[in-house]
């Protein structure tokens, strides 16, 4: 419904409530805004014309015609006439929506926000100033995440919550925020109230999925991703996502399965190829690791868990030197990624460069240490578009 739809229905409403004078009032206004639902604004201001000549504090009169300024974009008018009625009868829901529902019409979003929620607090009911409000909020929040302003984000959305639970938008625009703010169980209760919203929703089971992914319930997970390939099956990352749960629950055959699945749907990404080489490597299968990692670095030279990888088929074949290269580059790479340093102060004690090894493995073990102050799994899963499209930060 378009803003002046909604001022219309917002003095419909109005009338509904009760006004002064019922005998002489309230037909001819019920007449003015029955002209202006037909949409005849004219017969509908002469009317509020002469209810206001006789009754200048007539506050239904004058939200009406405020009504009428806000479609004409007369917002200056407009504003004056919701104020005057606001200052002659404070509690009036109608003129409080009138108001915050034209400053929205204005673009100005943050002055709407007090007039809105004055009038919900008045009626808590009125579905226009609910979704107003609504929407100013989640379009904030959504900015802040932009900026990388999560606790700002995190807050509105918290907000909208309160005014709508049962809005499922809102529900999984929370949970996205919270997963990547680490708040793993506040994500999957967010999640879990879009699915009951909305059981379909593939979006909220892949967010599920990586919350009980991150909290090492890997059964859990296992068994949402294949909800969200059931909705999917053609979705590269969905496969991939299977294929990590399954991989963490130590059931390789099928995670390879569902590795080389996310494959043949999209060639071109990284990570299913990542995990391949992984489990070759982990099998002892250097051949056959080199050329999954190799498959990664062709796409992604910069990819820090690929570099790793063929680092450590190298330092397997010991070939320490050209070990130390890629190492040094996984580094610079991701700093953050202990088994590059793990991996790179080995190296360096078999090159026997004793103080750059030790300096080496004490920041392996630090972040290893930071990792399990902050509950993180090591398992880490990505956004469907980092599957399908070349990446550059590896899955840890």
């Amino acid at each position: 419904m378009c803003i002046g739809g909604l001022l219309i229905f917002v003095a419909l409403l109005g009338f509904a409530q009760g006004q002064s004078s019922p005998q002489a009032i309230i037909p001819t206004v019920r007449e003015a805004a029955a002209a202006l639902a037909a949409g005849d604004s004219n017969q509908a201001e002469q009317k509020l014309r002469a209810i206001l000549q006789s009754s200048p504090y007539d506050v239904h009169a004058l939200n009406l015609l405020g009504i009428i300024r806000a479609q004409q974009k007369r917002e200056a008018e407009a504003e004056a006439l919701f104020r005057q009625a606001i200052a002659i009868q404070p509690n009036y829901a109608g003129a409080q929506a009138g108001l915050g529902l034209l400053y929205v019409q204005m673009g100005k979003d943050q002055l709407a926000i007090p007039p809105l929620q004055e009038s919900l607090r008045l009626d808590p009911g009125r579905k226009d100033a609910q979704a107003a409000l609504i929407s100013i909020w989640r379009s904030q929040a959504h900015s802040a995440a932009q900026h990388e302003d999560l606790e700002k984000s995190l807050a509105l959305l918290i907000q909208a919550r309160k005014v709508a639970p049962d809005d499922p938008d809102v529900q999984y625009e929370l949970g996205m925020v919270a997963l990547r703010m680490d708040l793993f169980p506040d994500a999957m209760w967010a999640f879990d109230q879009t699915l009951k919203l909305r059981p379909d929703d593939s979006r909220a089971l892949y967010g599920l999925g990586r919350a009980n992914l991150a909290l090492a319930k890997f059964d859990e997970a296992q068994r949402t991703f294949e909800r969200y390939v059931q909705l999917r099956p053609a979705d590269a990352s969905g496969h991939y996502a299977v294929g990590v749960s399954l991989q963490a629950l130590q059931r390789t055959a099928g995670a390879r399965t569902e590795f080389e699945r996310s494959i043949a749907l999209q060639p071109q990404q990284t990570e299913s190829y990542f995990q391949l080489g992984l489990m070759e490597l982990d099998a002892g299968n250097l051949v056959a690791a080199e050329e999954e990692f190799g498959h990664v670095l062709t796409r992604a030279p910069q990819h820090a868990g690929a570099l790793t990888g063929m680092g450590r088929v190298r330092f397997q074949d010991k070939k320490y030197s050209e070990s130390a290269t890629l190492l040094e580059k996984a580094v610079v790479s991701d700093s953050r990624l202990r088994e590059a340093h793990y991996y790179l102060g080995l190296t360096d004690s078999r090159l026997g460069r004793k103080e750059e090894s030790e300096k080496e493995l004490a920041i392996a073990n630090r972040i290893e240490h930071e990792e399990v102050e902050k509950h993180q799994n090591i398992l880490k899963i990505v956004d469907p578009d980092q599957v399908q499209l070349p990446a550059s930060k590896p899955s840890q």
